[in-house]
């Protein structure tokens, strides 16, 4: 029988959502699906996360969304964005009867308006408004399959890991996760100065280890100012996006998800770039990592720019409110201008005397 992942956790009797849950559960036994996560008390890491997806012919999350149940799901978008074998033709569906999963809608959808997600994401994460309607969905796209995500690959991916050590007057490795995929000169300009401005300042650059878009742009003024710059990618993303000249380390993963842990692991700060949905992604599993007290970040800040375009627009408007009512004050500080965010993450780590720019 095929096996469906459910998501979501019933948290007592009261729960609202138990009832939905449990005619869905009906619903899907009676359709013929093994359901993984029934009771909703599987613990879903970094470092298993793949497998699960592996495990699984289909995904569902369920109403009564939260940041864990935001990062899975996201996640799941980004595969289906990066062509992860894995994910080819399984479907997702989102249960949406309490319109809690609408903030993360609004973000994708404002980040296709800024052009950082080519893919309209109704296409793969697929709403639904009642059990019944999660059946038909399901039924409906392993008839059909999965929307072409309209990405070729540009090459191969025969780089294996290396590393160099930190310079000696190494300071701090600041990861800048940002968009792989924005090409706006101006961006790209931004991308380059905070590279620069972290080699100048004796902090090493962190990234996704990615050549195009802003990620190309920001390990470039890192490496053309003398700075150690290390990243982390996956085969499959390789083929996608190529590798940076210049990279002082570079950590192969076998996924998105430990290729994230790794970069965590390397790095004393954050900084949140213009992205897309790989981005938000990544936001969200620092800001899990937080609430879980995990030590991998421990005293390590994480600062968004919310950088704002030529028509007026701040970038990461609707990520910040959504994360409102998710997060906890301090758990990230926001820099409106690309000056500030130096100071911002100067300001979470040891003190350090602060060089000129």
């Amino acid at each position: 029988m095929p096996k469906v992942r459910l998501s979501g956790t019933v948290t007592g009797t009261d729960d609202p959502g138990r009832a939905v849950r449990a005619k869905l559960l009906y619903l899907l036994f009676s359709a013929g699906w093994d359901i993984y996560n029934s009771n909703g008390d599987q613990r879903i890491t970094l470092s298993n996360i793949e497998r699960k997806i592996i495990e699984a012919e289909a995904f569902v999350f369920t109403p009564g969304a939260t940041l864990e149940d935001m990062f899975k799901a996201i996640s799941i978008f980004v595969g289906y964005q990066t062509l992860d074998r894995n994910l080819a033709g399984k479907p997702t569906v989102i249960l949406n009867t309490d319109a809690s999963w609408n903030p993360l809608f609004s973000v994708l959808e404002h980040l296709q308006r800024m052009g950082t997600i080519k893919q309209d994401h109704r296409d793969y994460l697929l709403a639904a408004d009642s059990p019944e309607a999660v059946l038909e969905t399901l039924d409906l796209v392993r008839r059909r399959g999965i929307p072409d995500a309209g990405r070729e690959k540009i090459g191969g991916s025969q780089s294996g890991s290396f590393d160099t050590p930190l310079p000696a007057d190494n300071e701090g490795n600041v990861c800048v996760f940002c968009s792989a995929t924005l090409e706006d000169p101006a961006y790209l300009a931004d991308g380059e100065e905070l590279g620069r401005q972290l080699a100048l300042n004796r902090l090493g650059c962190v990234s996704g280890a990615g050549r195009s878009g802003i990620m190309g742009a920001v390990v470039k003024g890192s490496v053309d100012a003398g700075g150690w710059t290390g990243g982390s990618n996956v085969p499959h993303i390789i083929e996608l996006e190529g590798l940076p000249d210049g990279l002082s380390s570079f950590w192969l993963r076998p996924d998105i998800y430990t290729r994230m842990e790794v970069m965590i692991q390397n790095s004393d700060a954050f900084v949140i770039f213009p992205g897309g949905a790989g981005t938000v992604q990544e936001m969200l599993a620092l800001m899990i990592f937080k609430h879980q007290k995990n030590p991998l970040m421990a005293g390590k800040p994480v600062v968004v720019f919310n950088r704002r375009d030529a028509g007026g627009v701040r970038f990461w408007d609707p990520l910040i409110e959504m994360l409102g009512d998710l997060c906890q004050p301090g758990d990230f500080s926001v820099a409106q201008e690309l000056d500030e965010i130096l100071p911002a993450v100067r300001s979470g780590l040891p003190a350090r005397p602060v060089l000129a720019v």
